[in-house]
């Protein structure tokens, strides 16, 4: 088999996303330590226009109807932003919002709403601002994740909490959940750390504090009332599998998994830069193709590297041995920043194959 062939398992080949990311720019009042985007106080002089914008969104939606997730950077720093929210909203979008936090208020909240915005997600990377503060490199961030919390609970406007997974945070894991959880966060969305852009291999958890986290994060999730979601995680997937082989019919088995493998990167999520570049996902530093050469739908259902990503057959080492590379997949972000190679075994898994 070549690589640009189908799968052999269709089951596992997304011919449409059902999430798209759009990095609306890389402007963003911050600077993050973990920053995929590396983002930057000035937008990119080429980043997509408004029409540029608008074509997009057509393409998109003549493929299919998916989660729409405009991010950044920080897309408030776009003057455009509620038009091409509203826009996609009116084409069947749905519409969810990723902004930095730093210029949000309650008629924000409004624009949002009005746009047909569904939920905005907000960072949180410490119980304090000791922990977050130090992590966002900003004096007063937590501060102003709280207050941003509070005005988003007064406006009755859902929104989850993102927390990334760093040595610098991991004691602090189930702290800035109860944070979360006390001003009205709607989910916890727990982002294992890939180091690309400012992010480094040296701020990593180990493989095996990787492994303890995502069990105890499954096992919180039997119990807090909070949905909890685990991103750039693929093996949380064989990790709940795991759990619900061997549990009693009486004992939980946590809430269902959403559809499509562990790492969905061009196999039902793709990303879209802040330029009209493709990837696999934002983490993931390969074009797939390039929205002002080819279409939308093109390029996701016919790019090679999308057609290998979606194929299980063609992962190496461990990953190519195991029993839940259906499922997992391994995170190829990862395997490409420690082995460059997209292909190869997910570095930072400590599952020995049966």
């Amino acid at each position: 088999m070549t690589a640009t062939e189908k799968p052999r398992h269709p089951d596992t080949q997304e011919l449409a996303p059902r999430v798209v990311a759009w990095e609306s720019t890389r402007a963003c009042n911050f600077a993050c330590v973990h920053c995929r985007a590396k983002a930057q106080k000035i937008a990119d002089p080429n980043q997509l226009t408004t029409q540029e914008a608008l074509r997009l969104v057509d393409q998109i939606a003549e493929l299919c109807k998916p989660i729409f997730i405009i991010s950044g950077g920080d897309p408030m720093q776009r003057k455009d932003i509620f038009e091409v929210a509203s826009y996609a909203s009116k084409k069947g979008l749905r519409v969810v919002m990723s902004p930095s936090g730093s210029n949000l208020n309650a008629e924000t909240f409004q624009q949002m709403k009005a746009a047909g915005v569904k939920m905005i997600s907000l960072s949180l990377d410490g119980s304090s601002p000791e922990v977050h503060d130090t992590f966002r490199q900003v004096p007063g961030a937590f501060n102003l994740a709280i207050r941003n919390m509070m005005l988003a609970r007064q406006s009755g406007f859902p929104f989850r909490v993102n927390t990334t997974v760093t040595q610098h945070n991991l004691s602090d894991l189930f702290n800035i959940q109860k944070v979360a959880a006390e001003n009205g966060a709607a989910e916890w969305d727990v982002f294992m750390l890939v180091p690309t852009g400012r992010g480094k291999v040296q701020m990593e958890i180990t493989p095996d504090q990787y492994e303890a986290t995502i069990q105890s994060i499954y096992c919180a999730s039997l119990t807090l009332p909070m949905p909890i979601k685990m991103t750039c995680a693929p093996q949380y997937t064989r990790v709940i599998a795991q759990y619900q082989k061997t549990a009693q019919p009486s004992q939980p088995h946590g809430r269902p998994i959403g559809g499509g493998r562990g790492c969905m990167a061009g196999n039902g999520f793709c990303f879209i830069s802040h330029i009209g570049e493709v990837y696999g996902c934002g983490f993931l530093p390969v074009a797939a193709g390039d929205i002002h050469k080819q279409s939308f739908k093109q390029i996701y259902q016919q790019s090679p590297l999308f057609l290998q990503l979606r194929n299980h057959v063609l992962l190496k080492g461990k990953c190519g041995d195991c029993e839940y590379k259906a499922m997992c997949g391994g995170c190829r972000a990862r395997a490409l920043s420690v082995y460059e190679d997209y292909l190869k075994e997910e570095p930072f898994c400590v599952y020995k194959p049966k």
